[in-house]
């Protein structure tokens, strides 16, 4: 991979990974009962729409901060570690993969992504307004 290929490579992963936090937090904010009951289910936790609410909006500034790439060790880390503490707490799910359960299997490579992008944050350069500099 040359070294122009890399950065290129890196934004898509980033957007991708942004878009798909993005999603989850607007998704608090559409269907807080959702999240309620997730939380209930897979956590034990018993919280207030408000508060899923907050973690929505927090979830849609962490997913803005992504897709910028502002603050990468810092927002990269920060969705690294939601989505892993949310991947482990679907792990009888992921030991019983097939039927109804297939769809938690995204997690792992989702996980995979969050990882490599972390790691590879120094080299993650490209922006929306670098972009045109580095096509012109």
């Amino acid at each position: 991979m040359s070294n122009r290929e890399l950065p290129v490579a890196l934004l898509i992963l980033r957007f991708g990974l942004g878009a798909f936090l993005l999603s989850f937090g607007i998704d608090k904010l559409i269907a807080p009962a959702t999240t309620v009951e997730v939380m209930a289910h897979f956590y034990g936790l018993a919280i207030s729409h408000g508060m899923v609410l907050a973690a929505g909006a927090l979830e849609i500034l962490l997913g803005l901060a992504f897709l910028a790439g502002l603050w990468k060790t810092l927002s990269y880390g920060l969705g690294l570690l939601l989505h892993a503490v949310s991947t482990l707490a679907t792990y009888r799910e992921l030991l019983s993969p097939f039927g109804a359960n297939h769809l938690y299997l995204a997690a792992i490579p989702v996980l995979a992504a969050f990882v490599t992008l972390f790691l590879l944050r120094r080299h993650d350069t490209l922006t929306l307004w670098s972009a045109g500099e580095a096509a012109g």
